[in-house]
């Protein structure tokens, strides 16, 4: 680390656990990437034990050779976790782990999940409730207007957006959901301390103020090329879908859609001009599938049923994104209805509206296929 970066005169953070700090110290390690570092914990269980380990056991795990040997076996001599904590604490950034409550639960999905995150900023349940924007940096006018109204329609229906603060689609993504009054994660291909570009930092303040700015690098780790697929894997995973606009033919945006479609999460691509060379990577991913998104009721209608619900700031329980769409009434029928056999009757009586009303709301709900009917008299909650 360099060492002009920390001001070692400054008073000491709060206190971590040890085995805060060894996991750390472990993560600041050179040369030791997520796959290798998941490996590790999971032959010795905490990063502790992987520290006091000797090298033949060491030696024993995948892809651990000699030199990662020694700098595991002098992992002090690297670098000052202290100096870390130090820097952290005065910056307002959290050390959340894999097995913290407000550890982002989608990225518990990847084989090479991160066991520790730099957060500034908060993540909260609701943010569960969650769709990637990406796209080029090199992005046409049509292309970032259309990045802003989707990211604001979708922060006015409670959607949280993710997306990596980089130039063009991401920039205009993170700002239509704050315009919008949403929340928006934005996950670094650096660390905290190097937000890249350099012109975005107003915007990261912004972002971490309504929801978080996230990544798993150290906190003044350089934005490299190698990061960023790093990095898309990560957003990939903490959304329900990823929203491609505007992307060439090599695009990083293509990654992040790949590794979305290994992870189960539905792909989605704004289409864009055939002769639109901005657009090539997204028309060709809806050729081989990805879902056509013209408006914000196309991508709220692809997010749904969801495998884990979410509960809501106002403790409504949401199972699918199409759910985002219901007026007062749909909303308070589908509420009383149960995922086991619900008889009309008793819909009545939670919802306190009348019976015809109930009747022609189920229908609805049955249309938007968020419920099936089991019989004339007993429903139940897709």
């Amino acid at each position: 680390m360099d060492e002009s970066i920390v001001d070692t005169d400054q008073s000491p953070a709060a206190p971590a656990s040890a085995s805060l700090r060894d996991l750390l110290q472990l993560v600041l390690l050179p040369g030791l990437g997520p796959r290798t570092l998941a490996r590790l914990l999971e032959r010795f269980g905490t990063a502790t034990k992987v520290l006091s380990a000797d090298g033949e056991a060491l030696a024993c795990v995948p892809n651990v050779g000699r030199k990662l040997v020694h700098t595991i076996r002098t992992a002090g001599d690297h670098v000052c976790a202290d100096e870390v904590l130090r820097w952290c604490d005065d910056q307002g950034v959290r050390l959340v782990r894999d097995t913290d409550a407000d550890y982002p639960m989608g990225l518990k999905d990847l084989d090479d999940a991160p066991p520790l995150l730099f957060l500034r900023g908060d993540w909260v349940d609701q943010d569960q409730l969650s769709v990637a924007i990406v796209g080029t940096r090199h992005a046409t006018t049509y292309g970032l207007k259309q990045a802003e109204r989707l990211a604001y329609g979708l922060a006015k229906a409670g959607i949280t957006v993710v997306s990596g603060l980089a130039r063009g689609i991401d920039t205009a993504a993170h700002r239509g959901c704050l315009d919008g009054g949403g929340r928006t994660m934005a996950v670094l291909g650096g660390g905290l301390g190097e937000v890249y570009p350099a012109e975005n930092k107003p915007l990261a303040d912004r972002c971490s103020q309504s929801g978080a700015v996230i990544s798993e690098q150290p906190p003044y780790a350089k934005p490299r090329s190698g990061h960023f697929p790093q990095r898309n894997r990560l957003i990939a995973a903490m959304s329900l879908a990823t929203l491609v606009i505007e992307a060439p033919d090599r695009s990083g945006s293509l990654i992040t859609a790949r590794q979305a479609y290994e992870l189960n999460r539905d792909v989605l691509a704004l289409p864009g001009p055939v002769t639109s060379r901005t657009s090539r990577g997204c028309n060709q991913l809806i050729r081989d599938g990805a879902v056509l998104v013209q408006t914000v009721d196309d991508v709220l209608e692809a997010i749904g049923p969801m495998s884990n619900p979410v509960t809501t700031d106002e403790q409504t329980t949401i199972r699918s994104g199409a759910e985002l769409q219901l007026n007062d009434i749909e909303r308070s029928v589908l509420q009383a209805i149960a995922p086991e056999s619900t008889s009309i009757d008793t819909v009545i009586a939670q919802s306190g509206l009348p019976a015809h009303r109930v009747i022609s709301t189920i229908s609805v709900l049955e249309m938007r296929r968020l419920i099936r009917r089991l019989s004339s008299q007993y429903v139940a909650r897709i």
